[in-house]
């Protein structure tokens, strides 16, 4: 596996921190792309003196043709890997054809329940003791792709919606660079819908 990143976001970038301050993984991004020009993420990326490129999705005709120039982006820099970062448009089949099992979202809830934007609140409109946080290879199916790994979170009996979302973006700050690093490295073994780490006894 080669080791040029390039992470997709929408929003403040807090994931795409902790990738950038991450020593095995923060090397390795070279661009962040954003379908939003006031994204966060695109400073965190200039700060690092990292590629930052607004791709805006209504400079093009349809859907389609932002995913055709999304694809050419990535490939005319050369990417290994993509990691989408609170990245919140779908990504088009032939991305996830051309970076099939090399590109990794990530979820705040216990994947496959709660899919979508609302997970953190549809988890506790739904009354669950507890959620958590996924990260998985992308599919062509939303939010469905084989699950690299996940940990749970306990919801409190007095959490909002922000106290729980604060908690579980913790987790999601660990989780992420680890796999990221594990997908850079090699160590991702895909059968099926099975995901192992080489060299992690819980992998």
């Amino acid at each position: 596996m080669g080791g040029r990143v390039a992470v997709l976001a929408s929003g403040a970038g807090t994931n795409l921190q902790a990738l950038l301050d991450d020593p095995r993984v923060g090397p390795q991004i070279v661009l962040v792309v954003s379908d939003r020009a006031q994204a966060r993420a695109l400073e965190r990326a200039r700060s690092r003196g990292v590629e930052a490129v607004h791709l805006d999705p209504g400079a093009f005709p349809d859907r389609t043709a932002h995913d055709e120039a999304l694809l050419e982006l990535l490939r005319s820099r050369g990417i290994d890997v993509v990691v989408l970062a609170g990245y919140l448009r779908i990504v088009g089949p032939q991305i996830v054809e051309a970076f099939r099992d090399r590109m990794l979202n990530v979820h705040p809830a216990l994947l496959p329940a709660f899919p979508g934007t609302r997970a953190i609140a549809d988890a506790l409109a739904y009354g669950v003791r507890v959620t958590g946080v996924t990260v998985h290879l992308v599919d062509e199916e939303m939010d469905h792709g084989p699950v690299v790994l996940q940990e749970a979170v306990e919801v409190r009996p007095q959490d909002t919606e922000a106290s729980l979302a604060e908690r579980i973006h913790a987790v999601e700050h660990r989780l992420l660079p680890r796999a990221t690093a594990a997908l850079v490295e090699g160590r991702l073994r895909v059968e099926g819908r099975r995901v192992w780490i080489e060299g992690e006894v819980d992998g």
